[in-house]
Order: structure tokens, then C-alpha cells, then sequence
């Protein structure tokens, strides 16, 4: 599969959000990454619907919105009306997974969903043939720039072995202390999407540092 490469926009400038998207997708970024945090499902606050409106206008990246939030129901269309390509929500908020993935695509948008590292992973295997994507978090979810959990590995042999099994060729993406020393070990654990914030924004040339973490020399 190929390896997408998604830079998180939460490590870069938030006074040139729109510029900001337009630099990694000049460097070759595959997809835009959004962290949506509501401050009670994680202890932090990022970015709304007008924020993604904003940088929609400014680029063309498939974006994917990670949704952080208690209650990802009330604001799924909000997000996609605003240009989300891809909503990903936290199986561990809804009582009714099922009706949160229709939901989605009757909007229009993909699915994916995400999980916390203490979650069992077994946890979403049933709607792998239901999802677009998973994301599977290498770090505990609130803030950038944590140092990757390796006892997370296993996590993604688990989920690719299951996918393979199933016969489909879901994404599976990873978020958290991804850079040149870890982007490898998650490719070869069965990853093809790598969600990258400061080892991509805090690079001197952008563009190096994405063909970095594909692997590429």
C-alpha cells in the first residue's frame, strides 16, 4: 500500500493556518490533518468548523479531521459542510457505532475511527469492513509533540493482520511521536498513513523531511 504521509497542522503556525497548508501540500503531503479537541474529552481546545472553512479555501489535500470530542454527533455535518473529506471519531464516546458511521457517509465524507492507547484494540475489528480508515494513537491524546509509545507496535501488527484477514485494504494511520527514528517501525507494523506534527513543521526544508518519513532517500 501506499505510504501517506499527513502533517498535523496542530504543530504549525496558528497565525498562518491557511499558509501553513499550503506549504505541505507544495512538499508533497498527501493528506491535511486536523486535531479537533473539545477540552473535555482531552484537556485541550484547537480549532471549529470556520477554522477548517478557512483552510479549505487554501488548498486542495484531502482533509481529515480527528474529532476529540465528547459528543461527535452534534457537530459531524458542521465539519463536513466545511470541507472535511474524512471524519474520524473516538469509538470509546459513541453508544451507537454503527449509526455514527452512516451518519458520516450519508454526508458524504469517509469514515474513520480512532482509539486510545489503553483501549483494547479488539475493540474496533468489528467495523473494519464498515470504516475507511483507522487511526490508531501512539500517544495518549491531547497535546503534541509526546514521545511514541512502542508498546503500541503490536496495536498495529493486530489491526493489519485483521484487515488482511478480511480481505481489505483499509488505511491504517498513526498519530503520535512520529518522525524519522519511529516512521519505519510503524510502516513495517502494517501503517500506511503517518500522522507527523513538529518532525514535519519544525524541519528546515518540509519537503526532505515528508520523503524522510516515507522511507525515501
Amino acid at each position: 500500500m501506499k505510504i501517506k504521509i499527513a502533517p498535523s497542522i496542530l504543530a504549525g503556525d496558528f497565525s498562518r493556518l491557511g499558509d501553513e497548508a499550503v506549504k505541505v501540500e507544495k512538499a508533497g503531503a498527501d493528506i491535511l490533518h486536523l486535531d479537533i479537541m473539545d477540552g473535555h474529552f482531552v484537556p485541550n481546545l484547537t480549532l471549529g468548523p470556520q477554522a477548517v472553512e478557512a483552510i479549505r479555501k487554501r488548498t486542495s489535500l484531502f482533509i481529515d479531521c480527528h474529532l476529540m470530542i465528547d459528543n461527535p454527533e452534534l457537530f459531524v455535518e458542521r465539519f463536513i459542510k466545511a470541507g472535511t473529506n474524512n471524519v474520524t471519531f473516538h469509538v470509546e464516546v459513541q453508544d451507537d457505532v454503527r449509526g455514527m458511521i452512516h451518519r458520516i457517509k450519508e454526508l458524504g465524507a469517509n469514515c474513520g475511527m480512532s482509539l486510545k492507547p489503553d483501549t483494547p484494540i479488539e475493540a474496533v475489528f468489528p467495523y473494519f469492513n464498515e470504516i475507511n480508515m483507522l487511526l490508531i494513537m501512539t500517544v495518549y491524546p491531547g497535546f503534541g509533540g509526546q514521545e511514541f509509545m512502542m508498546e503500541c507496535l503490536p496495536r498495529i501488527r493486530a489491526a493489519r493482520k485483521e484487515a488482511q484477514m478480511l480481505g481489505i485494504n483499509l488505511d491504517i494511520e498513526v498519530d503520535g511521536g512520529i518522525n524519522g527514528g519511529t516512521s519505519q517501525l510503524v510502516i513495517e507494523a502494517g501503517a500506511n498513513v503517518l500522522v507527523a506534527g513538529t518532525a514535519i513543521y519544525g524541519a528546515d526544508d518540509v519537503a526532505e523531511a515528508i520523503r524522510k518519513l516515507r522511507g525515501e532517500k
